[in-house]
């Protein structure tokens, strides 16, 4: 042990004799650190602060309908299709309203009409992709009402009838609809629904004549596919409207030194420490869609993924990852006890999904997910965007016309080509690559929710 001990320092004496002298080292070498440190703190960086990022554009995006302006409701007439290409896997089963919400001044009043026999739900997001509130079939039942949509830091006094609904913790939120669509002939009915859902700022409820308030600047983040440094100069802007949680005050800090932080000027930064956040920026957004890909934090079973438990509220894991894949992957994802979403990019061999090769799913008698709404089957990209197909078919489920078994089984074929007249009713068209497939359970049961539910396999067919 001794001599072992005398051997290491023996090295140490030598290294350090061999070093150059403070002061010594050349200015590649000074260069070089203040990258890589800016590299590497940079990354951990990137991941904490993406939803800043992500939702900055996505507030910008979706609200281009309404002029880029807050607290006004826009409402999507049609079911998404293969025209759809912002990504963000979108359902094939509801029809969508959507508002950015701006709550730093005033609460928005949120009206919802009565509605029977029909699956809807008013979910509130705010602006780490947080879900704080929900109103609806399961939270608040089909009578309809009026709910106030307020900030944390609000105080005030509400309209008599006014029910007031759990706080965003930032000024700005995102509030997205959705009503449940049979199918085509479903949506004029459904369009009559979407019409009496309603926002009214307070200042302006039971006052309609009344000036609209004034709301904050709804900016376009620079485009950061012109230049990574774009998104930290979105970032940085970003945090200053909406400020990060007061706990993580020791991180930030920390990141304030590679230049990260609420109003720092990218701009002043020297030329090595730019070079390392840009490639932290590219890296990071990587890491991301690989971290998801490969299933972290999520339980597989049957080559199918369970989203992590906390999902739709990531935030309180602390797992900076985690709530990063969140908003990349399913912007606006809902509780798991209001819709459970199971993903799966591999067969039942673990081979990646592929419009190469035939697939079937099938469900055993009484093996179908048991919902108190629906279930569906959609198909994805690998930008999670719907497929376009010759048949206009991007999902399959409980609604659809499809076909049982003769021994009451159900069997879904996933494949590029129809696999027949006889069972084209159960066909999911797929592309000519890579796909994904997300089963979605919305009110899902209890063995659901749990994730001891096994979904069946997906099996690649030979020929």
């Amino acid at each position: 042990m001794i001599v072992r001990v005398l051997t290491i320092l023996t090295a140490m004496v030598v290294v350090l004799s061999a070093s150059p002298a403070p002061g010594a080292r050349g200015a590649e070498n000074q260069t070089d650190w203040r990258e890589l440190n800016a590299y590497t703190m940079g990354v951990q960086a990137y991941l904490y602060t993406f939803p800043w990022s992500y939702m900055s554009e996505q507030r910008w995006f979706r609200s281009e309908d309404v002029g880029h302006r807050a607290n006004q409701l826009f409402h999507f007439r049609d079911l998404k299709d293969a025209s759809h290409v912002d990504g963000g896997s979108p359902n094939n089963d509801t029809i969508y309203s959507r508002s950015w919400l701006y709550l730093k001044e005033e609460p928005v009043i949120l009206t919802v009409p009565a509605i029977a026999d029909r699956y809807h739900s008013v979910q509130l997001t705010d602006f780490m992709d947080d879900n704080f509130a929900y109103a609806g079939a399961r939270t608040t039942g089909n009578g309809g009402g009026t709910y106030a949509i307020v900030a944390k830091t609000w105080t005030g006094t509400l309209p008599a009838g006014v029910t007031v609904l759990p706080p965003s913790s930032t000024p700005w939120a995102f509030l997205q609809v959705r009503t449940a669509v049979k199918d085509a002939s479903d949506l004029d009915a459904a369009h009559a629904i979407q019409d009496q859902y309603k926002l009214t700022p307070l200042s302006q409820w039971g006052k309609p004549d009344a000036p609209a308030p004034r709301t904050a600047e709804i900016w376009q983040p620079l485009d950061r596919n012109a230049d990574p440094l774009n998104e930290w100069r979105t970032i940085n802007r970003s945090m200053r409207e909406v400020a990060p949680d007061p706990r993580d005050a020791d991180l930030l800090q920390s990141f304030s030194r590679i230049g990260v932080g609420a109003g720092i000027d990218i701009e002043a930064l020297d030329p090595d420490t730019k070079r390392g956040l840009a490639r932290a920026a590219v890296d990071g957004r990587r890491i991301i869609a690989d971290a998801f890909a490969a299933g972290y934090g999520q339980t597989i079973i049957n080559g199918w993924n369970y989203p992590p438990p906390a999902t739709g509220r990531m935030t309180r894991t602390r797992d900076w990852l985690l709530r990063a894949i969140q908003p990349a992957v399913g912007f606006n994802t809902n509780d798991p006890i209001e819709a459970t979403y199971l993903n799966a990019a591999i067969d039942g061999a673990g081979q990646p999904l592929t419009g190469k090769t035939r697939y079937v799913i099938h469900f055993d008698k009484g093996g179908e997910p048991k919902v108190e709404a629906f279930w569906s089957l959609t198909i994805y990209n690998k930008a999670y965007n719907l497929v376009d197909n010759p048949i206009d078919r991007y999902s399959v489920g409980d609604r659809s016309a499809m076909k049982h078994d003769p021994d009451g089984g159900l069997t879904i074929y996933v494949q590029r080509s129809t696999p027949g007249p006889d069972k084209e009713t159960n066909w999911l068209p797929a592309p000519d690559g890579p796909f994904i497939l997300f089963l979605r359970a919305y009110l899902p049961a209890a063995d659901i929710v749990s994730q001891s539910w096994r979904p069946p396999k997906i099996t690649a067919v030979d020929g």
